[in-house]
């Protein structure tokens, strides 16, 4: 079955240079939670464009370089499961978002940001927009790169505990997920503040 594309928003400021950014990876049970900010240039579209978790993975690894090709500018960070640990995971999706849009070779004039919280980042303004992912593009390019660098960083670690099978779940909360950890015990990658299982506290 055909999917039916969306209409996004290129901008909500025409006049100014807007980043947008969103997160991946928050409601997860091990790793780091990944945010992008990303600045498209006017008149930039794509078919494939969506919200990252609308999209397949194959869809969004096509669209992947393409974004980072034809951007004015992107970046990627992440903070790790012991920071999120430290901070929870509001905190740290938001200095996620801080630290790329650090990054970002292009200061933007205003920001877009994915959900209805955020820390004013220096004196650029900002507005949050929920399902903004799926309302502009800006926000939805960032989603896709959050999304797919999460998900490489994932594949890599997950050769190292195979049997928490996260080059599937991800880390995302499966009852696959949640079985092994039952079994084996958390290991270094997992965010002990996070109900891991339903029934044991691990801290």
């Amino acid at each position: 079955m055909k999917k039916e594309a969306i209409s996004l928003s290129p901008f909500l400021n025409e006049n100014l240079i807007e980043a947008g950014c969103d997160e991946a990876g928050r409601g997860c049970l091990a790793g780091p939670v990944y945010a992008a900010a990303v600045i498209l240039p006017e008149g930039f579209r794509h078919p494939l464009l969506n919200d990252s978790k609308q999209m397949t993975r194959k869809e969004r690894e096509l669209l992947r370089p393409v974004i980072e090709n034809e951007a004015l500018a992107w970046a990627v960070a992440s903070l790790d499961n012991i920071e999120i640990d430290k901070f929870n995971i509001l905190k740290a999706s938001i200095m996620a978002m801080h630290k790329a849009l650090d990054a970002l070779r292009i200061i933007p004039e205003f920001i877009l940001v994915d959900g209805n919280r955020f820390y004013k980042y220096k004196n650029i303004p900002h507005t949050c927009i929920i399902k903004g992912d799926s309302k502009f593009s800006s926000i939805a390019a960032a989603s896709v790169l959050a999304k797919t660098h999460r998900d490489e960083y994932m594949l890599s670690i997950a050769k190292e505990f195979p049997q928490y099978g996260w080059d599937k779940n991800f880390a995302y909360p499966t009852a696959a997920h949640r079985e092994a950890i039952i079994q084996s015990g958390p290991c270094k990658y997992h965010r002990m503040t996070f109900r891991l299982t339903k029934d044991v506290t691990w801290l």
